[in-house]
């Protein structure tokens, strides 16, 4: 029989559980996350990529002992890919076999073809069957209207009908996560139906720690030189401004390096580690890495 989480009994209470898998969050997100949990709402986290979205969902699976169950959003995508598929290669084994064992009974056939067995699970409908879990719909805001209004409609009672064999009914409801990074706008029915959250950058003195807390191979002053630097990077005007993740990257290679000290011929070097398009290497580049680095 599956377990049943032991919920966190205050928000600062979940905030500790998450430290000790090396997320660390502020008083808004953990108040947020433990409304969800406590409410049996979805979560709606907003903003931009890289400031731990989908890391809190898998960090939030660690901390109640339950599955990550991933739907990652994409434009096209529909119902079918995103709830269950039949396995038409199987399917069509049975029939072989039953052709070759002399069986000729149509309506058993038919019958034996939509059987579970031969169901694919997909996230959804896996989430669903899955007690505990968390289910994290990654980046919605990159599907399409229509696939938005299904899934408002799925959260709503957590319920799938299957034609070919029923209704499937969530034993015990998923801790469901849904991320966004805003490249349109999430219409308000969906938002309604959760808790949001907005994710800001952290603070410089937030990132310090964050970095030491994930890269504790890095000294003290290669964590403060690369949260600040990254700090300035954010106010840069860059096509894509590094997040957290990134900052970790970059860290995280230098560390590889053995670099105990940021200068601007390593920043140079490694700056594809933190922006990942040429024209922002250039702007900053052009600036000088020493201004990065030091200010000014």
């Amino acid at each position: 029989m599956a377990h049943t989480p032991t919920l966190p009994a205050s928000p600062a209470e979940l905030a500790a559980l998450l430290d000790r898998h090396a997320y660390l969050c502020g008083d808004g997100l953990a108040t947020a996350c433990f409304l969800a949990l406590r409410m049996g709402r979805p979560l709606f986290l907003e903003g931009e990529a890289g400031v731990g979205k989908t890391e809190l969902a898998k960090t939030l699976a660690a901390v109640l002992g339950a599955p990550l169950i991933r739907l990652q959003c994409y434009e096209g995508l529909d119902a079918s890919q995103a709830l269950y598929d039949w396995d038409f290669p199987r399917q069509l084994l049975h029939l072989r076999a039953a052709e070759a064992a002399g069986i000729d009974d149509v309506a058993r056939l038919e019958g034996e073809l939509y059987d579970r067995r031969f169901l694919l699970a997909r996230p959804l409908l896996r989430a669903l069957e899955t007690a505990p879990s968390v289910l994290l719909v990654d980046e919605i805001d990159r599907a399409d209207d229509e696939f938005e209004a299904f899934l408002l409609e799925v959260l709503s009672d957590f319920t799938i009908s299957v034609p070919e064999i029923g209704t499937v009914r969530a034993e015990r409801p998923p801790v469901v996560v849904v991320t966004s990074n805003r490249t349109r706008e999430v219409h308000d029915a969906l938002k309604r139906r959760c808790l949001y959250h907005w994710l800001e950058h952290p603070t410089f003195d937030r990132e310090v720690a964050i970095i030491r807390r994930r890269l504790p191979a890095a000294t003290d002053r290669l964590a403060g030189q690369v949260a600040r630097a990254a700090q300035r990077l954010r106010t840069a005007d860059l096509l894509k401004p590094p997040g957290v993740a990134e900052t970790l990257d970059w860290t995280e290679a230098l560390v590889t390096l053995g670099v105990r000290e940021l200068d601007p011929d390593t920043a140079a070097v490694t700056l594809g580690t933190v922006l990942k398009y040429r024209e922002d290497q250039d702007r900053v580049t052009a600036r000088g890495l020493d201004a990065l680095l030091n200010g000014g």
